[in-house]
């Protein structure tokens, strides 16, 4: 029986991502209240937040400051839009602080509501630039396969997961996917990381040639991919795929939703990764979560496409109500001088060398075929049989059931398509926390161990 609450938001929710047949039966995890790394139930009962609530709340929960920041916000001027040349400081002090931290030069910062938001202001702004510029083909965008990007139409069709195309009518015309830069599951026997990223850069370009380079505006990429399996690129992968964005006048989109602000122990993470985007996407940890925004950094070329438009049409004709609301601001203005006064990257990239250390003993469990990570996130991957890397059949759900058992061991991961489970806490996480997540992960991977062979099951048939 479920409880009241879990029957009354089985009745009133629609959750997202959510299966919701099964949904139906189970009911949720209604969570109440949360402290640092810990989030309870409406039993108390703890869980750590191995998943940072969704990958953003970096400063873990319960933090005074940034609740006094909305607060005294909130009394002060609670709502004021950016429309037609209206500003506030909250809007103003960060996009200058935004400017400094950018690893790329930075013109000016457009702010959107979320992730989703600020990837589909990238897609117009594409091709708002290259209508600008003259060049009314140059339109299509590449992205890659397990590659998330968000839910619009415009950034469904950039993600390159089945289940957000299947039956959605997506992705829609203009948008392309590459090969997933996953060296587990792509490369050929004996090809290393380096050769791998070559072979790849070179498929990339030899789609970018069959579809005419002049019809070509970007690539977008996550430094490490997060939804699609928490996926790190191999070594010499991004300056290989930079080498083919240059040849050919095409721009690079860094979308930093997850890795921007100390998820790699870089303050974004092309930093780490050696990219060299033109623009990047930012959500997420600038607030840690506590309130919606996100944005995109605007490089000069970029603006002065704009500015050209502006005499052209009359005026800019792209925003929403809540860009840049100023409690948002003001809650991000003060998380950014958390991260500066405690040292919250650098802590992370400490951190680091721990939370791999502990999740690349996890390699060693029968069940997981690959557990690799960067800064303080990781994924690993679930396999029947560990030489051939054959899987279980899908509709086992694995995975789903290990996130299960780890949630009744009171620990919250994720599970995502082929069988991956990823892991991301708050980068406040201390040392002893992070032994308590992969003890209890460990407990989760062998009880679901024991359910597999209670079950019977087998290896999907080889190929």
């Amino acid at each position: 029986m479920l409880s009241n609450i879990a029957a009354r938001d089985v009745e009133t929710l629609i959750h997202p991502y959510t299966n919701l047949s099964t949904f139906r039966e189970t009911g949720p995890l209604v969570l109440e209240r949360g402290h640092g790394v810990w989030v309870y139930d409406t039993d108390g009962r703890p869980y750590l937040e191995g998943m940072a609530g969704l990958w953003c709340t970096a400063l873990g929960y319960g933090n005074e400051e940034l609740v006094e920041a909305a607060a005294e916000q909130m009394g002060r001027l609670p709502f004021a839009h950016l429309f037609s040349g209206r500003s506030h400081d909250p809007a103003i002090e960060l996009a200058e602080t935004l400017k400094e931290l950018m690893p790329v030069p930075t013109s000016k910062i457009f702010f959107t509501s979320s992730g989703s938001e600020a990837n589909d202001a990238q897609v117009k702004l594409l091709w708002y630039m290259n209508n600008a510029l003259g060049r009314p083909r140059k339109k299509k965008i590449i992205a890659r396969r397990k590659g998330y990007h968000g839910v619009t139409v415009a950034t469904a069709s950039l993600t390159g997961l089945p289940a957000n195309h299947a039956d959605w009518d997506l992705p829609i015309d203009g948008f392309l996917h590459t090969a997933c830069p996953h060296h587990y599951r792509g490369a050929e026997a004996g090809e290393t990381e380096e050769a791998y990223s070559q072979r790849l850069a070179a498929e990339l370009e030899a789609q970018i040639l069959a579809e005419d380079p002049d019809t070509v505006a970007a690539f977008f990429a996550e430094p490490v991919m997060g939804a699609g399996g928490a996926i790190v690129p191999p070594a010499g992968y991004f300056p290989a795929i930079q080498a083919v964005l240059d040849r050919y006048d095409i721009r690079l989109v860094a979308d930093e939703v997850i890795c921007g602000f100390g998820r790699l122990g870089t303050w974004f993470g092309s930093e780490a990764l050696g990219m060299r985007p033109n623009t990047l996407s930012f959500a997420k940890a600038l607030t840690s979560g506590y309130l919606p925004l996100g944005g995109i950094s605007i490089d000069e070329p970029l603006y002065r496409a704009m500015l050209d438009e502006s005499v052209k049409l009359g005026g800019f004709g792209h925003g929403t109500t809540y860009s840049g609301h100023p409690v948002a601001c003001a809650v991000a203005n003060r998380a950014l001088h958390i991260y500066r006064r405690d040292r919250i990257v650098e802590r992370a990239g400490e951190r680091a060398p721990h939370f791999q250390a502990a999740l690349a003993q996890l390699a060693d469990h029968p069940l997981v075929g690959e557990a690799r990570g960067m800064g303080l996130i990781g994924g690993l991957e679930i396999v029947a049989d560990k030489p051939s890397k054959r899987q279980f059949e899908p509709k086992a759900a694995v995975a789903a059931r290990c996130v299960a058992f780890a949630q009744d061991e009171g620990l919250i991961v994720r599970f995502l398509a082929g069988d991956r489970i990823a892991v991301c806490p708050p980068l406040v996480i201390e040392p002893d926390e992070i032994d308590t997540l992969f003890e209890r992960l460990t407990r989760a991977l062998d009880r679901t161990a024991a359910w597999i062979a209670k079950e019977g099951l087998d290896p999907m048939p080889a190929p």
